[in-house]
């Protein structure tokens, strides 16, 4: 274990999953990360290792199956899998949205359906919200829900699913007007519908589509697709929740789990960035003695690990506000924006000690070179948690006067 990144306050079987995830990563996931990646594939035997560890029940209560875990264990154990790989790390990361919010909003069916199929990593999950126009704009969506009979039909076209093709049951954010009358606020006329397809891709069900992987200039591995609606009949049972209109509050109180999540990745992929760094430092000599030793890159090596430290405690004060009970939107959003950005600079730091040899696909610091950026837009981009953390910092200092 090294120095940096350590955790105070964790009970021993926290220590002890924490152990054994970080065994497998540098076991089952570092020696083939950049292979894998480099050719774009699945990792099958890296997520079927995942499933034997629990790692797909890990915060579904015991009671459904899983290991009821904290969301701190959770993120804990996601900034190791990150530094593994981070593809792996969005691979579970969509799973345990959909699962949190199944446990949070789901009917008492809904939830003794989906979390012990969920908790075993059988039923795997994935949640879609964006569409190609809208960006970071959720209440300019258009994808439509229209109520017929004891079905809803679904039209519309999504875009940016982690886990599209892989997952079965995805978490479908649309907008249906029904009970809600005209000029009412848009987030408060959507749904989220539990949405059951088979893996692959094509024609998953009828009236839905997911044509294909987007190629990506990181982030492989893992695929991200678009989702296309035409006609999709789904049953009332299952709205989330079962009420209509209440489809924006829940997915983003899935989404602050997300940002969390999205602060673990980035510190585990700046952890990994400073540890091939500050290995490559000392074995590479330039003017007679290694590169470490030079002052130049002694800096570097301070910044970047203090950069590691500062991002991984704001991570772990957010996941812990989130665990309490208290709202943590402020804190979220506060690490998601701090642990990307400095992840994006670790990596370039990293990335600039190695020299020439920086830009060859052989070393791994290439892979997290191009990994680094997408945590700059995954979960809204850095302008949004900008403008989100602006406007909760301005309703807790309003101005008295």
């Amino acid at each position: 274990m090294t120095r940096l990144a350590q955790t105070h306050g964790l009970t021993d079987v926290q220590q002890e999953i924490l152990a054994t995830v970080r065994d497998f990563v540098d076991k089952e996931i570092i020696p083939v990360a950049t292979e894998l990646e480099h050719r774009d594939e699945y990792p099958t035997q890296i997520v079927e290792g995942l499933k034997e560890l629990g790692l797909f029940g890990l915060m579904i209560p015991e009671e459904y199956g899983g290991l009821g875990e904290s969301l701190l264990t959770y993120a804990l154990c996601v900034e190791e899998i990150a530094r593994g790989w981070m593809s792996v790390s969005g691979i579970i990361n969509t799973h345990f949205i959909v699962a949190y919010m199944l446990k949070q909003h789901g009917t008492q069916e809904q939830k003794d359906t989906f979390l012990p199929r969920m908790a075993l990593g059988e039923v795997r999950g994935a949640f879609s919200m964006s569409e190609p126009g809208l960006g970071s704009d959720v209440s300019a969506i258009t994808s439509k829900a229209v109520k017929d009979g004891e079905e809803y039909v679904l039209n519309g076209q999504k875009m940016w699913l982690t886990n599209g093709g892989s997952s079965t049951l995805v978490a479908v954010l649309v907008r249906s007007d029904e009970g809600h009358p005209a000029g009412a606020p848009p987030h408060k006329s959507m749904t989220t519908f539990l949405v059951e397809k088979e893996p692959g891709f094509g024609e998953v069900r009828p009236g839905l589509t997911i044509p294909g992987k987007i190629d990506k200039m990181g982030y492989k591995g893992v695929d991200t697709t678009e989702l296309i609606m035409d006609g999709l009949r789904i049953p009332a049972n299952r709205v989330l929740g079962g009420t209509t209109g209440r489809g924006f509050y829940q997915m983003m109180d899935g989404v602050e789990v997300g940002r969390v999540n999205v602060a673990a990745r980035g510190c585990g992929v700046a952890q990994r960035a400073f540890e091939l760094g500050v290995s490559y430092a000392q074995q590479r000599h330039t003017f007679g003695k290694p590169i470490a030793q030079h002052q130049a890159i002694q800096f570097k090596l301070a910044e970047m690990a203090t950069k590691v430290e500062a991002a991984h405690a704001m991570m772990v004060n957010a996941a812990r506000k989130k665990d309490s009970g208290e709202r943590n939107d402020l804190e979220a959003g506060m690490a998601k924006y701090l642990a990307s950005e400095y992840c994006k600079e670790v990596v370039e730091d990293a990335f600039r000690i190695h020299g020439g040899y920086g830009f060859s696909k052989e070393y791994e610091i290439e892979r997290l070179y191009r990994e680094a950026p997408m945590l700059l837009i995954g979960e809204g981009t850095a302008e949004i948690q900008k403008m989100i953390i602006g406007r909760r910092l301005l309703e807790e200092y309003r101005f008295q006067g």
